[in-house]
Formats: C-alpha cells, structure tokens, sequence
C-alpha cells in the first residue's frame, strides 16, 4: 500500500514557470488511509476527484481545486450507516524558494515570546512536486458534520431496549428499577 503523502504528490513538470500561466488538469486520488473524524470519514480505497488548476505566479504557484468525495460514517443517534456528499473548493500558495521558509522560521523563532496565532506556514514545493494532502485532509474535515444525522427528526435509540425510537409503539416504555433494589423484586412478587 502506497505511503499516504505519495499518493497526494503531484507532479507540476507541465507548467511553465512563467508568470500567468496555467495548466488544469481531472484526476482521481485513491486514499490510502482514513480522512476525516472519527464518526464519519472518507475511507481507505475511496476515491477523492480533484479539478486542479495549477497557475504560475512570480511566488510559486497558486492551487486552486475543487475536490469532490463520499464520506460513510454512522448517525450519532441511532446508529444507522449515512453517506455524506463532500463537495469542496481549496485555494493555496506553493512557494519556489524553500529559503524563503527558513527565513521565516528564523524570524518567528526571534519573537518567540509574542504569541502570533495568525500566522500560516507557507506550503512549499519540493521540486517540481506539490503535496495536495494537507489542503485536501483539511478540506474534507472542515466539509464534514461533526454530529451526523440520518435525519433532522432522527429520535435515536431507547435507553432501555437500544431499539430505535421510529420502530417503536407510542406508548413504549419501561419500568425503571433502582439496581439497589432490584434483588428485593423476587420477594414482593415481581
């Protein structure tokens, strides 16, 4: 089984390295492990569609994709196995120069004792190779509910019997018992 930042690696050699050019190009990237969270995900030998448009910019060059997948995962409810369409769009600066990148760790290093949350590290290429698998994971995790539901109106499971609310009578109900006292039953002619 391919290592999974393999798979994500796509190879740029196509485009120019002049300023406003553009290559776009339809592919298919099969995951070779789980994306997403632990209730709902993409799963391992799912394929993920991309649309990629690579353009040069003096920088490097700009992703721009839209990603399209099925996530399966269950309701939180009632259990029951649920699809989720993902249709996403991403957007990312790979830079040429990995200089560039220490230059900016050093910076950050010197403030270290200011506290800068807003501040991205800069996705870089490795050659002509560019890793999708971060925009993409993050994507499709963003995409994702974090509580699925098979159904807005989804009543879940009883408490009592685990069966599940739809399937059950109006007036289904149990006697609830205090454990502590559930040994006394036999003795009054429960």
């Amino acid at each position: 089984m391919p290592r999974s930042s393999q798979v994500f690696q796509f190879n740029s050699h196509d485009l120019p390295r002049r300023a406003g050019e553009m290559k776009e190009y339809a592919f298919d990237i099969t995951v070779p492990d789980r994306v997403g969270i632990d209730v709902i995900a993409v799963l391992p030998g799912e394929d993920i569609h991309v649309d990629l448009r690579l353009e040069s910019v003096t920088e490097g060059v700009l992703v721009s994709a839209q990603i399209g997948a099925i996530a399966d995962g269950e309701c939180i409810r009632c259990l029951d196995p649920l699809e989720f369409d993902i249709n996403r769009s991403i957007q990312e600066l790979y830079r040429y120069e990995p200089e560039k990148a220490h230059t900016k760790a050093q910076r950050k290093r010197a403030r270290e004792e200011e506290d800068d949350l807003d501040e991205d590290e800069d996705l870089m290429m490795d050659g002509d190779f560019i890793n999708l698998e971060i925009p993409i994971r993050d994507a499709v995790i963003l995409a994702l509910p974090i509580n699925p539901l098979c159904d807005l109106e989804c009543q879940g499971l009883c408490s009592g019997c685990g069966q599940k609310w739809a399937q059950l009578p109006e007036d289904h109900a149990h006697d609830l018992i205090d454990p502590r006292w559930a040994g006394l039953g036999p003795l009054a002619g429960q």
